[in-house]
């Protein structure tokens, strides 16, 4: 077999492997076999590694200037969303998919000095140990938590995860510390991390990703909160996305059988239309989806084919606008590539891929739909959902119903950024342990606040002050709560109290209404709710 053939055949082998690269390269520089484009470029590549590796001033590591210098640079030059995955990456990559992942089941707030435990899993090493909300972390391995800055105890924390780990805990309440000794095992972790019936009858449930499990902790929400009786869900979908399949199946749930769910369609990807998939049962009650600009990718498939089937009301702020499909391409030596291989449409037909300059999604779409047109161009028709409304195609899913969220003065994203919050309330409730689930943060509460801000030299300039009580009230509230009570019953306080959520679940008694209303009649029913 001769070089060139050889190189055909194994034309990843540049980026993979230095060694490989010089050894069957170099016969072809000598020889000077015409190559093509791609074969073209990988020589020129291995005569400058080659260079580098016999010249430079310092060693060469192979592993940091090929994956980092040249595949993830490589990749990042196409756009934001292909990455290369080392070894360890890829291991976690495949673990993120499944929901699962090597710990203790605890979730942690981390401030220089001092870990607070908020959360433990169920069933996890950190349940089976005793340990809940409030508990704090004073020494790892008999390493002192004290005088340690950020970074270390991260690092301290990372390195501790994956071995049995021996801690000392001081629990609310008390002053003699507990020691506690752990064995690591695997951990699943929810997707759907937030759900419950509010006081009006409105159940609510919040998907922090889309992930393999995420379907069935769908149905099972439901089914936790009754889903057949209510006036109405709120399906949260402010979060970055995750699996496409998990997003299918989640609309498969809300929309009727037989229904379309989105498109895909890529230069090396035939198109291909996905629709609604059996699920064990249908949910037909009321449905609101909110969305934020932190809403993308497969949350947004799922929020653009409900608002095209009028299924449901879309609430909120435009969502992030990423339209495009990425595959996972596993490499030799347990290491892959996550490529952007097409992009999807709605079943109206439209795209909600933003433009992002000097990226090969400069200008979208990378598909042309079957009409031969481009969603984006001015001679493509109007967008309609099923029941005639019109809606856009201008990079993101544009809500039915705008509803702001908190606006955050530099003040309060300070105080947010420094943990401010947290650290209060785990003072607070040292102090005031046991706590009521009727506490309200009232004005002494505040004074108590500014004055723990004083003692960490925070100023509180009055005119912050006065305008984001209401804030304060709700973040003091869900911080201490979150302690005494646990993550899942402070989550239902923020969602109670969140500014967007409240608006959704007000409404409900004109959905049927607005789902059939124009732009402009949503609009002025929005402008007259504020008034």
């Amino acid at each position: 077999m001769s070089a060139a053939t050889s190189l055909k055949r194994t034309s990843i082998a540049p980026v993979l492997s230095a060694g490989l690269l010089v050894l069957v390269l170099q016969p072809a520089l000598a020889q000077g076999i015409p190559a093509d484009e791609v074969t073209s470029s990988s020589l020129k590549f291995a005569r400058v590694y080659q260079t580098l590796e016999e010249n430079y001033a310092a060693p060469i590591d192979p592993d940091h200037v090929i994956l980092d210098g040249g595949i993830r640079a490589m990749l990042a030059s196409l756009d934001p969303f292909s990455s290369f995955f080392d070894k360890s990456q890829f291991a976690m990559l495949q673990q993120e998919t499944r929901g699962e992942a090597l710990g203790f089941g605890s979730i942690l707030y981390v401030q220089p000095g001092k870990i607070t435990i908020i959360q433990t899993q169920q069933g996890s090493p950190s349940w089976r140990a005793g340990l809940g909300p409030g508990d704090e972390v004073v020494a790892v391995n008999g390493v002192s938590t004290e005088p340690l800055g950020l970074r270390q105890l991260i690092a301290l924390l990372q390195a501790a995860k994956s071995h049995p780990v021996h801690l000392t805990v001081i629990r609310p309440g008390d002053l003699k510390p507990t020691d506690v000794t752990m064995k690591p095992a695997e951990v699943n972790l929810p997707t759907v991390d937030t759900s419950f019936v509010g006081a009006n009858g409105i159940g609510y449930i919040h998907i922090a990703s889309f992930e393999s499990k995420t379907p069935q902790e769908v149905m099972a929400a439901l089914r936790h909160i009754g889903a057949e009786h209510l006036k109405g869900i709120i399906l949260d979908l402010r979060n970055p996305g995750g699996v496409l399949e998990a997003a299918v199946e989640v609309c498969s749930i809300f929309l009727k059988p037989g229904a379309v769910v989105l498109t895909v369609e890529g230069r090396a990807v035939p198109q291909k239309t996905y629709g609604t998939v059996p699920v064990p049962s249908h949910v037909d009650v009321p449905l609101i989806t909110l969305v934020n600009g932190s809403t993308a990718s497969a949350a947004e498939v799922v929020a653009a084919a409900l608002q095209d089937h009028d299924r449901a009301l879309v609430v909120g702020e435009p969502t992030f606008g990423k339209g495009v499909v990425e595959n996972v391409v596993p490499l030799s030596n347990d290491m892959g590539l996550a490529l952007l291989t097409a992009e999807y449409f709605t079943p109206s037909g439209r795209s909600v891929q933003k433009p992002l300059p000097g990226t090969a999604l400069q200008n979208p779409a990378l598909g042309i739909r079957a009409t031969g047109l481009d969603p984006r161009s001015a001679d493509t028709p109007v967008f309609h959902t099923d029941d005639g409304r019109p809606v856009r195609a201008a990079g993101g899913v544009s809500p039915d119903v705008s509803a702001p969220d908190w606006k955050m003065d530099p003040w309060l994203t300070f105080l947010n950024q420094t943990g401010m919050f947290t650290s209060f309330a785990s003072a607070y409730v040292s102090i005031h342990h046991p706590i009521a689930k009727t506490f309200e943060p009232d004005t002494a509460t505040l004074e108590t606040f500014r004055n723990f801000l004083t003692s960490q030299r925070i100023r509180s300039p009055e005119r912050y002050w006065s305008q984001d009580q209401e804030y304060l009230q709700g973040r003091i509230r869900t911080e201490i709560f979150n302690l005494e009570f646990g993550l899942d019953y402070g989550n239902q306080v923020a969602a109670e109290e969140d500014p967007q959520v409240r608006k959704a679940a007000s409404l409900f008694p004109e959905i049927s209404k607005l789902l059939k209303s124009s732009p402009e009649e949503r609009r002025s029913y929005a402008t007259s709710r504020k008034q």
